[in-house]
């Protein structure tokens, strides 16, 4: 085994070295590839696509808005582009709003249109000829009646709320101008994420470079002296990613302690962090626009107890039962059904459940003819399910999601199983005979339990090879964990 200091130095070094070619590593020519595929899907048709726009505050750089990167790799703001499919070959026009001299000398110069046209090898115009643009088409009766939109919201996790965005409104006075036009207008989402589902080796070699810095991060924070407090693992996580050459957080890090352990994306990072409290540490980084997601248990005292070692061997478990179960051409439910096995069980002998197929009344709409499981008294301490891609999105469209719902080669998505015990949450369960005996039955066994969450999760790609687990440099077995935690640096006292 490297000792700690040496594996810095390698690990800086493969950063320093990985930073100059990353840039490269998606070439140009894929993304125009990307727009082909793209048109080829449409036939005939135009997409009007919004970028971000540039940011209200001061808190951090531009970034772009990932459904409009896949398509162009253009990566500054306040963009547009109009893709017109004809025949399925697309013809490409960026739309770039220019920076106020004075304003470049703050923020940098943007690229021209005739840099843009030089380097990226598409038409570019103002973005002030955006509207006149597409309405010359909408009133061209030769051009294509069907109009795409490529909205820009901020993240697919939350489309539905993000309606207020430019792109919004720029389409809505659009229907109202040519209301009379015969067009229709259609959500280009929905084939731009069949596209993004299956990964290139590209993309793939970004998000195992993100896991990597990403594993080191937890390590970095196991190795860290034993906080008081959790936003200093918190500093330690991010710390390391800052340091490996990661752009930023893939998603706001989720460091809970004790009773915050069991909130599933609780961000306050503010709490307490005491001996005896078990730690869920979620974070993961951003490299070159792509990320990994990351999750850890760990104690804060560097020893888990007894009772943190019976739930976290049951997660641990459940995560190798769907990994056995996620292979290309398997179900994808068979990964989840596998996972939720094998932590019923193990819940049902440790007192928190009546038994493997006793429901409760949930406080929350549920069909519990469809989803079985979700109204089982064992699902109740798990509450979430255990896969989801991974890519330009820290939550980005997989294969798996559509069509058969097997896995497939090109598919990069995370393992999750989680286990969380505390007494508030029996609170939000009505009062009804059946959860009443429910709760009289685990009493005791959530007291022994009581404020403990437990989440194992990895970042995974499907490649030719199988099935790879890209994040495997963070330690997940107790005996690795503990090792590791025995190393860490003492605490300096001010």
């Amino acid at each position: 085994m490297i000792r700690l200091a040496s594996r810095w130095a390698v690990v800086l070094l493969a950063a320093a070295t990985a930073g100059h070619a990353a840039a490269g590593q998606i070439p140009d020519r894929d993304y125009a590839a990307r727009r082909d595929s793209l048109a080829a899907r449409i036939g005939d048709g135009v997409v009007i696509a919004f970028g971000g726009r540039t940011p209200v505050s001061d808190f951090g750089p531009f970034y772009q808005l990932p459904a409009f990167h896949y398509l162009t790799g253009f990566d500054e703001p306040d963009a547009g582009m109009v893709l017109v499919a004809t025949g399925g070959k697309a013809t490409s026009t960026f739309f770039l709003t220019p920076i106020a001299p004075r304003t470049a000398f703050y923020y940098g110069r943007r690229p021209d249109s005739v840099s843009v046209e030089r380097t990226l090898g598409v038409k570019a115009r103002a973005f002030s000829a955006l509207q006149s643009f597409v309405d010359s088409l909408a009133t061209n009766r030769t051009a294509p009646r069907t109009f795409y939109h490529l909205g820009d919201f901020a993240a697919a996790d939350f489309a539905r709320q993000d309606s207020l965005t430019r792109g919004n409104a720029f389409m809505r006075a659009f229907a109202v101008r040519h209301l009379q036009a015969g067009i229709s207008i259609k959500d280009a989402h929905e084939i731009v994420d069949q596209l993004r589902a299956r990964k290139s080796p590209a993309e793939f070699a970004l998000i195992r470079r993100a896991a990597e810095i990403s594993a080191e991060g937890h390590r970095a924070a196991m190795l860290a002296p034993e906080p008081a407090h959790e936003y200093e693992i918190q500093a330690a996580v991010e710390n390391a990613f800052l340091k490996l050459g990661g752009r930023r957080p893939a998603y706001g890090s989720i460091v809970g302690a004790g009773f915050n352990a069991t909130t599933l994306h609780y961000m306050k990072s503010r709490g307490a962090a005491k001996p005896g409290d078990l730690v869920v540490l979620d974070a993961g980084t951003e490299y070159e626009g792509y990320t990994a997601d990351v999750t850890r248990t760990i104690p804060v005292s560097g020893s888990f107890t007894r009772e943190h070692r019976e739930l976290y061997q049951l997660v641990y478990e459940a995560q190798l039962a769907a990994e056995r179960n996620s292979k290309a051409g398997m179900s994808a439910r068979a990964s989840v059904d596998s996972s939720i096995a094998v932590r019923a069980k193990g819940l049902v002998a440790l007192g928190l459940a009546e038994s493997e197929d006793a429901t409760l009344d949930l406080p929350w709409a549920t069909n519990c003819q469809v989803q079985r499981d979700a109204c089982k008294q064992t699902y109740f301490w798990m509450i979430h399910g255990i896969n989801h891609g991974v890519g330009l999105e820290v939550h980005d469209p997989a294969q798996f999601y559509a069509g058969d719902r097997a896995f497939k080669v090109g598919d990069a998505f995370t393992i999750e199983p989680g286990i969380y015990v505390s007494s508030a949450m029996l609170d939000v369960l009505p009062d009804t005979p059946k959860n009443r005996a429910f709760k009289a039955k685990v009493k005791d066994a959530v007291a022994r339990y009581e404020n403990t969450g437990v989440r194992i999760e990895d970042t995974y790609v499907l490649t030719e090879r199988g099935l790879e687990r890209v994040s495997s440099g963070a330690p997940r077995e107790i005996g690795e964990i503990e090792a590791l935690m025995k190393k860490r640096a003492a605490k300096v006292v001010p």
